[in-house]
């Protein structure tokens, strides 16, 4: 599936375990690392300042990962809710799909702890990168 926000990352060695692969731990990460880089070409500012939490995630995997593979993570993003954002990935290795995954995160009120409305304004900005809500096979 082609996803509409795409950025690459390196496997480090202390991404690999006892096996010889990319622990499966370490996915969680590099979805972590992948909207860190969506927020800030999407928005425009960091996921520290967007005020969000994870409110859910799912992994599938498919195959793994080893040391000197190249590593891409697709993002979409389903319908919006009044404060949550859920999110699509596609994680590649040399090019074939190691695993799927989605999130759902919450935007919460640092002083309340409450759940936040999504400003329009990031609504307009994350709308070029919608996509149906699941990764079809």
């Amino acid at each position: 599936m082609d996803l509409p926000f795409t950025t690459t990352m390196p496997v480090r060695f202390r991404d690999i375990d006892a096996m010889g692969h990319v622990n499966n731990a370490v996915y969680v990460t590099y979805l972590e690392q992948a909207r860190v880089v969506f927020f800030e070409e999407a928005l425009g500012l960091s996921v520290r300042d967007a005020g969000s939490v994870i409110a859910s995630l799912s992994i599938d995997y498919e195959r793994p990962i080893e040391l000197g593979d190249e590593v891409s993570i697709g993002i979409g993003v389903g319908d919006i809710g009044r404060s949550s954002i859920p999110m699509t990935y596609e994680i590649r290795s040399n090019g074939d799909r190691a695993a799927t995954a989605e999130t759902v995160l919450v935007l919460i009120d640092a002083e309340t702890g409450s759940s936040r409305r999504i400003p329009e304004p990031w609504r307009e900005a994350i709308a070029e990168y919608s996509v149906p809500d699941t990764i079809e096979e």
